[in-house]
């Protein structure tokens, strides 16, 4: 497998132009427990994740009332209160990144979460959810192997029901309408093992559903079950790119490639545990509902099921 990765940096339109998304490996964890449960489990893995990266690389939090500060000692208390210490215990979120905007293009570390409780009334299925970036340089500078252990490491510390991880397009100022920029639809076509990083996007809908398959696909309970469990996957994936690794809670990890794969169509084929995998899932696979969909909906559900 190539290990070129195309290069992007996306800049957002204005006097002067603010740094909209690069480049690099979105981690996604979604998780079917109420936030009170999980909170704990979630500040561990970012405590994980910082050891990981370079010091400094998250140097901004954003606040419940939209601003964006320093994260110096008090900052870090803050959003430690805003994760774990709610004092209704109902909901938690952050948003931690390397750049609060400005003169350069983010270095590419991001730390997300939405945790919310199972009965909240706002959206349709909700789960809790959190994500971790990196750039492609880390990735390239510690190999894929280096960033598959994090990952696995990251995972054990959360009782997940579905995740992945994959190269991206990502963004500390969210990708809404992303899609419809020419150049990211550009990529996307091109490029479909190329995910448009939507962080803890789908926090509000997902469920106990999958988004598809990925470099590295974590499944938990209820769907590792709803696929015929692990026995089942070795079978559907009988690719030597493929390893299919136990986890500890009736969970597993599948990788479909040493290195993550952006799968350039203008020069080979869509990898056939790919199809395989996305083909196990269909079931399972969210998507949106309804007789009027708007636009974007419409693009992303033809987006989920582009390895079909």
């Amino acid at each position: 497998m190539t290990r070129e990765y195309p290069v992007i940096r996306l800049w957002s339109k204005g006097s002067p132009p603010i740094p909209a998304a690069r480049d690099g490996i979105g981690l996604s964890f979604f998780i079917h427990r109420d936030h009170k449960d999980i909170a704990s489990s979630v500040w561990r893995a970012l405590q994980t994740y910082l050891h990981a990266i370079p010091p400094g690389s998250l140097g901004w939090y954003g606040t419940d009332d939209g601003d964006i500060l320093e994260l110096d000692e008090k900052g870090w208390e803050i959003a430690r209160q805003q994760m774990v210490e709610r004092a209704w215990g109902y909901s938690g979120n952050a948003n931690l990144s390397e750049s609060p905007g400005g003169g350069e293009i983010s270095s590419g570390y991001i730390f997300e979460y939405e945790g919310q409780p199972l009965d909240t009334p706002f959206g349709d299925a909700p789960v809790s959810a959190v994500s971790f970036t990196f750039p492609t340089n880390y990735l390239l500078g510690n190999g894929a192997a280096h960033l598959r252990a994090l990952s696995l490491e990251l995972a054990r510390e959360l009782p997940f029901n579905f995740g992945y991880a994959s190269f991206a397009i990502i963004s500390s100022h969210g990708m809404s309408g992303a899609a419809r920029w020419p150049i990211v639809e550009a990529f996307l076509a091109r490029y479909p093992g190329l995910d448009l990083h939507h962080g803890t996007g789908f926090s509000s809908r997902l469920g106990t559903r999958t988004l598809g398959p990925y470099w590295l696909t974590f499944l938990g309970q209820p769907l590792l079950g709803q696929m015929g469990g692990i026995d089942a996957l070795r079978d559907a994936l009988p690719f030597p790119e493929v390893s299919v690794l136990p986890m500890d809670g009736d969970r597993v990890l599948v990788t479909l490639d040493d290195w993550p794969n952006p799968i350039d169509t203008q020069k080979h084929a869509i990898p056939p545990q790919y199809r395989a995998l996305a083909r196990r899932m269909e079931p399972f696979l969210f998507q949106y509902e309804g007789e009027e969909l708007l636009p974007y909906q419409r693009d992303t559900n033809r987006w989920l099921r582009r390895f079909l």
